[in-house]
């Protein structure tokens, strides 16, 4: 099936140094009774390079256990070295997943032609439908709209996190989409443009927050209830500049312990803990 709707790039709750397991099965319990269309954990958002491979590969385990086959998951799974990536993909058949989310190889900045082999090297290695993430501005090489009409070509990858940072591009896309192939943004700003354009949803870490204002959106661009959308999106757009003030997922923690979702708004070297300039705008919107 198609993707579309609102997929949440769900944050890894610690406390203590450790993974808070308790604090992630009451998201994921919540976040799955709001109507978001998927989890996707193990991604950036998830804090990925800072887990250990045990807690990478437990916290995988305890994630299928709690969504209780509610909602499709797509596991973070991205890396700059390729055949390392497509003998370790095996490991996630044996879960009942649906796919991965992948990153484009960062640091070594492969060519156009580099990054088609590399994702298609992975693709011949997994039946697992594989999403895109396109974002250039971390991993310093852009997947251009002619690489991604190319990837579409192949038979498990499905759709694209967009979060290329140039609205030409994106709209672009979406004018000469490939077939049967969701656009979906990760640029959570855009998400009522790109759904204005005939996007496909998002994945978007602000809809940890209001997540049922979010799928309402997408269920009234669906319905062409443009306006109504557009009314929903006035009240939960304006916190979105404040939760990338600094870098995320602090800022998303910092809301949900205050919210009362997670008992710690704790975050791992290098990142900290927002800082009490920001912690007050928030609460003024809180």
């Amino acid at each position: 099936m198609k993707i579309e709707g609102v997929l949440l790039p769900i944050i890894t709750p610690f406390e203590n140094g450790e993974v808070d397991f308790a604090s992630y099965k009451k998201l994921i319990q919540n976040y799955t009774s709001k109507g978001v269309s998927g989890l996707m954990p193990l991604a950036t958002t998830g804090e990925t390079p800072t887990l250990s491979e045990y807690e990478y590969e437990s916290i995988l385990e305890k994630t299928v256990e709690y969504t209780e086959n509610k909602v499709p998951l797509y596991i973070g799974f991205g890396g700059n070295n390729t055949e390392k990536m497509a003998k370790s993909i095996k490991m996630f058949e044996k879960y009942k997943i649906q796919g991965i989310l992948s990153v484009c190889p960062y640091y070594n900045r492969p060519s156009q032609k580099g990054i088609y082999e590399h994702f298609k090297r992975i693709s011949e290695s997994t039946a697992l439908d594989i999403v895109l993430y396109n974002i250039p501005y971390r991993t310093g090489r852009n997947i251009e709209n002619d690489t991604v009409r190319k990837l579409a070509e192949l038979k498990n990858i499905v759709g694209i996190k967009d979060a290329c940072g140039d609205f030409n591009q994106t709209t672009d896309l979406l004018l000469n989409r490939p077939k049967d192939f969701s656009i979906l943004t990760g640029e959570d700003a855009f998400f009522y443009s790109t759904l204005m354009l005939g996007g496909d949803g998002g994945i978007m870490a602000s809809a940890h927050l209001n997540a049922e204002k979010y799928v309402e959106i997408f269920n009234k661009a669906k319905q062409n209830d443009h306006e109504g959308a557009f009314e929903i999106w006035k009240k939960v757009a304006p916190i979105i500049p404040l939760l990338f003030e600094e870098p995320n997922p602090a800022p998303i923690k910092y809301c949900l312990s205050k919210l009362g979702l997670i008992k710690s708004p704790e975050v791992r070297l290098p990142l900290v803990e927002i800082s009490d300039e920001l912690a007050k705008k928030i609460n003024n919107i809180l």
